[in-house]
């Protein structure tokens, strides 16, 4: 059998994949199970149990026609027997055509042989969402997903025994998910152990604004992995960040993790899911004070 994953981004809605990722490999334990996605997650997703292929041409601009036609021909030419379409978006809607109408589709596609068929599914929770599309699938078993694969050796980056992690970054065109980096950088002045800053190599100024107010803090902004962010979560104290990828992928990997939300996302629908995840939201999210973080980390702790 020949089973085609949907999943084109991002990197936190990636990683609250992760249950239906492991939900799905354990439904078909000897199919062969192809992810298609987009270049920034494919090592995540090659670095994983659950997938036999990974496809990182999904997501092609539309007017680029001969990338458009060359994703067609190879969806068409796989001949996969079902699809679980976890994106659900218009986009990822019209690559049923692509794959052709042979195949069974999970999905939200026009024609869908099972359809998640819930008029409220925009109110509910990613995790939850993707859960009962899987079950009106015929999915009934879904095991806790195991993330001991995603680990490196962090001997290199000359971390103290105890620190906690740091997120201060957001995606780049919603900038109101960011707590102010100032507000980052009271809360790691008061802590008893230092902050370790994630992020891309784009939040380096913000790692800079920390550390000017936390001497202590550490810049590792730029200089880690999807591995090494799952190491980093299990040795870590706590984390903290804003409603972004690599907070997710924490909370995840089981670290105690704290979400900070303002009122440009919605914690109802999209709030880290881990086993000692939570969050905390203020409108506005500049207007959170440091004291209320740490009271809610000493609760989490």
């Amino acid at each position: 059998m020949r089973v085609l994953v949907i999943k084109l981004a991002a990197l936190g809605d990636f990683a609250q994949a992760f249950g239906p990722f492991a939900a799905i490999r354990a439904h078909h334990p000897d199919a062969h199970i192809t992810l298609l996605t987009t270049k920034p997650y494919a090592p995540l997703a090659r670095l994983s149990p659950w997938f036999d292929e990974v496809m990182e041409d999904g997501r092609p601009d539309w007017t680029d026609v001969p990338s458009v036609l060359r994703l067609a021909r190879r969806l068409h030419a796989a001949r996969f027997d079902r699809v679980y379409d976890l994106q659900t978006s218009s986009r990822s809607s019209r690559y049923r055509w692509f794959v052709g109408r042979r195949a069974e589709w999970s999905g939200i596609a026009a024609g869908a042989s099972h359809p998640h068929a819930n008029p409220a599914r925009d109110a509910m929770h990613t995790v939850d969402r993707q859960r009962e599309q899987l079950e009106m699938a015929g999915i009934r078993d879904f095991p806790a997903p195991e993330l001991g694969w995603l680990d490196a050796d962090v001997a290199h980056l000359g971390l103290p025994e105890r620190f906690c992690l740091l997120v201060p970054g957001a995606s780049p065109g919603r900038p109101a998910k960011r707590w102010p980096a100032e507000r980052f950088g009271a809360l790691a002045a008061g802590l008893d152990l230092p902050a370790v800053v994630l992020g891309g190599p784009a939040e380096a100024p913000l790692a800079a604004s920390i550390r000017a107010a936390a001497p202590t803090a550490i810049d590792l902004t730029g200089r880690t992995s999807f591995a090494e962010i799952g190491a980093l979560a299990r040795r870590a104290d706590f984390a903290v960040g804003n409603d972004t990828g690599p907070t997710h992928l924490l909370a995840a990997c089981g670290c105690p993790t704290l979400a900070l939300f303002g009122d440009d996302s919605d914690p109802a629908l999209c709030a880290p899911r881990g086993p000692r995840a939570a969050w905390l939201r203020h409108l506005p999210l500049a207007g959170l004070e440091p004291t209320a973080v740490r009271v809610e980390v000493a609760r989490l702790t």
